[in-house]
């Protein structure tokens, strides 16, 4: 038991100084790269700033492993049940809840998976930035409302439901940007 603690402080401690090597670079106005505060993967996910990070720094993130107590969170900002999330995503309820009493982080899979809905919901604010007017919009409780309505592209299932695999998250982001630029309504 005090083995395994140990572990999960060592791997915690190796997860922060791995967030703070994975500098994701965000853009600025004059086109040049720029990088994000350092900081926790834990605190980078708060800011939903995941779609901006480079592939390198996504790829980190999902190697080191997203902390378990990122899912609950997510699913607080989405204003989703973490059930639903879970159930959507495919992940066991049991392991995260597990996960997250004994404070470690999720498996590569369960990463890119918890990513994927945090780079969604990126992408659905930076849609808006450049749309629009992003005052009072809430990128991630709209996402939440999407991703449950039945849709025609989906042959009338719900984006939710294509959420479980990396392929599905990449066919749904891929449905919010045709929405966008009017392609399909």
């Amino acid at each position: 038991m005090a083995q395994t603690k140990s572990l999960a402080k060592q791997a915690s401690a190796q997860q922060v100084a791995a967030a703070k090597v994975a500098r994701p670079a965000a853009s600025r106005s004059d086109g040049q790269a720029e990088t994000a505060p350092r900081g926790s993967t834990a605190v980078l996910f708060d800011r939903l700033e995941i779609f901006r990070f480079d592939p390198q720094a996504r790829i980190a993130l999902i190697r080191q492993g997203i902390p378990a107590s990122v899912v609950g969170r997510l699913s607080s900002s989405m204003g989703m049940s973490k059930e639903l999330l879970l159930g959507s995503l495919g992940l066991s309820r049991a392991t995260i809840s597990r996960k997250e009493k004994d404070d470690t982080t999720l498996s590569k899979d369960e990463s890119e998976r918890v990513l994927g809905v945090a780079s969604l919901i990126g992408k659905v604010q930076t849609m808006v930035e450049q749309s629009g007017d992003p005052d009072r919009f809430d990128a991630a409780r709209w996402l939440a409302d999407w991703l449950g309505q039945p849709l025609p592209a989906l042959g009338g299932a719900t984006p939710a439901s294509y959420m479980d695999t990396f392929e599905g998250q990449k066919l749904v982001g891929e449905l919010l940007s045709m929405s966008q630029s009017g392609a399909y309504a």
